[in-house]
């Protein structure tokens, strides 16, 4: 669930006294969409003679860009942007996107990647067996990135065109199976935004007058509207399934269908848990259905006894008012949210979402004691943050807490792109939703169904939008087909992920030297540097040396890490 940006601006400037900050807009729109990942960000811009230029790291935007004034580091009219929510690989620094995960050759290439790809050790494979392609991290996008390089190498051609690109990105598509919405930038050539061919994460792209040169155009692509419209761009329009755009630097942008597309299917999950205006109206619909589910099981005798509805705060707000205006309940705000600290759910560490709730959250006594509260949010994941809020309730004097969820219940792993848990971490798995009640402390604990959740999603579909929609977390069934032993690899890389390991490390022959940074053998073939027999690795070693999960990027200078200019 991360986020992706693409901007080129139409007035491409090599001024030095008037440098063109495509910069100032990337990193504005980092914070429209800071809700699909708080773990890292970056941006890599491109200036003058194809010189690329980055700022990224570990934290949310405003710790990163040191509250903006990181972007003056960052020339050029054109960029990409990321936030990144960890999927698989760790949360190092050297996995920050987009500039990690960048390659000189062919011609210079940046990549922001939301998704997932299911057959990475395959893929994997062929870099190192096939292409020949050093691997240096455990993330997906650096594959991706890597096929997509080795495919547009292979033309042989010193200067590509837009053809080339496209032809290359139908080799890529045929290599990948999984979900991705894609942004990357060609240095000195353009911008390039993809999706997948089951349109499961989104793309969308707008454009605006240039107001630096009249008659010019700037092109932005974003994961979600509210960025581009937020920064006044007009015209949005989806990049559909299958379907690739490039926007040459001075050019209008170019379309192409890289591969046809198959089952409109995007993620149901980007309706009931992302923000943005798009969704407002699945969200009412999401709380009129539920509303109805709840009449039915709890019968009207049931209904009477409840004294208020309260939303989770923010994003079951929509859904509560829904149900308290179905049922003819009193709606109240029950919980004051804290600005300051961050959506829990997606936050790396179980110890962090658990002590992240009564952070974000504070019950407001007076809308609780003595009453029995309908408490409505839009999911239930593990269920510690479920339980945490149920214990505040009651803290605050609630007689009888009801507890309803937006979704139905969680059982299966989430494959393309949102680590929501392993299936023994789900508290829907194995469990009926009286077990689960229990477990959180509630009195009743209502799931919507999935032909309600389904329903409510369609009804915002466009006539040529999706007709399906992937809801394999709730069902176990998902809309590619998943290679044997994927489960297994899953739980392997979140093993990984948590006890900050690595894999093996690559032996190498021949004498050592230091070459930018990292070492290689006189044979100039890279490796990682092992310990020779009997040495122990120090905890300070393992920080510093190749071993730490804080490893600083080997591509690029990293204008994060230099002294703030103030």
């Amino acid at each position: 669930m991360c986020g992706v940006l693409g901007l080129i601006l139409g007035h491409v400037g090599d001024d030095p006294n008037s440098p063109c900050k495509a910069a100032v807009a990337l990193h504005e729109a980092l914070y429209f969409l800071q809700h699909r990942g708080q773990d890292a960000c970056g941006i890599a811009t491109c200036a003058a003679g194809g010189r690329i230029y980055q700022c990224k790291g570990n934290g949310m935007a405003a710790k990163v860009f040191a509250d903006g004034m990181r972007v003056q580091d960052l020339p050029g009219s054109m960029g990409i942007g990321h936030l990144r929510y960890p999927t698989a690989g760790t949360s190092s620094n050297a996995e920050s996107q987009p500039s990690r995960f960048y390659v000189n050759s062919p011609y210079g290439i940046c990549f922001a990647h939301n998704g997932n790809l299911i057959n990475a050790p395959e893929l994997r494979r062929y870099l190192d067996t096939v292409a020949h392609r050093h691997i240096n991290t455990d993330s997906d996008s650096e594959l991706m990135l890597n096929v997509f390089a080795n495919e547009l190498n292979e033309t042989g051609k010193a200067r590509v065109n837009t053809d080339d690109i496209f032809t290359s990105l139908g080799r890529m598509y045929e290599r990948c199976s999984g979900a991705w919405a894609c942004t990357a930038m060609i240095a000195g050539f353009g911008v390039l935004g993809f999706r997948d061919s089951y349109g499961i994460r989104p793309l969308v792209l707008g454009e605006k007058d240039s107001e630096t040169l009249p008659g010019a155009t700037d092109y932005m692509l974003a994961s979600e509207s509210i960025a581009l419209r937020q920064l006044g761009f007009r015209n949005i329009r989806d990049i559909l399934p299958g379907q690739a755009v490039f926007v040459q630097k001075g050019r209008a942008p170019v379309f192409h269908q890289v591969q046809a597309p198959k089952m409109y299917s995007p993620d149901i999950f980007e309706f009931v848990i992302m923000d943005g205006i798009s969704v407002h109206a699945s969200r009412q619909s999401m709380g009129y259905r539920l509303a109805d589910k709840i009449r039915q099981l709890l019968g009207d005798e049931g209904i009477k006894d409840i004294d208020a509805v309260i939303p989770i705060p923010e994003t079951s707000n929509t859904s509560a008012a829904s149900v308290s205006e179905r049922l003819g309940l009193k709606f109240c705000q029950g919980f004051v949210k804290n600005r300051y600290v961050f959506r829990t759910f997606i936050m790396p560490q179980q110890g962090a979402r658990q002590k992240g709730v009564r952070r974000k959250l504070s019950a407001i006594q007076t809308e609780f004691e003595g009453r029995c509260v309908l408490l409505v949010d839009d999911s239930i994941v593990r269920g510690t943050t479920s339980k945490e809020i149920v214990a505040m309730a009651r803290e605050a004097g609630a007689r009888k807490v009801i507890f309803a969820s937006c979704a139905p219940p969680i059982t299966a792993p989430h494959i393309y792109g949102i680590d929501l848990a392993s299936p023994t971490e789900l508290i829907a798995t194995g469990k009926d939703r009286f077990a689960i009640a229990k477990s959180i402390d509630a009195e009743e604990v209502i799931y919507q169904d999935l032909d309600d959740l389904k329903a409510a999603c369609a009804g915002l579909a466009q006539p040529n939008g999706p007709t399906e929609f992937e809801v394999g977390v709730f069902c176990g069934k998902y809309v590619t087909p998943v290679p044997e032993g994927y489960f297994e690899h899953l739980n392997e890389l979140r093993g990984t992920k948590r006890k900050h390991t690595t894999h093996a490390p690559i032996a190498s022959s021949g004498a050592m030297m230091v070459v930018g940074g990292s070492q290689t053998g006189t044979n100039g073939s890279a490796f990682h540097a092992v310990a020779s027999e009997g040495e122990k690795h120090s905890p300070e070693k393992d920080r510093n040396g190749p071993f730490s999960p804080n490893r600083e990027d080997i591509s690029l200078h990293n204008m994060a890490n230099e002294p703030e200019r103030r």
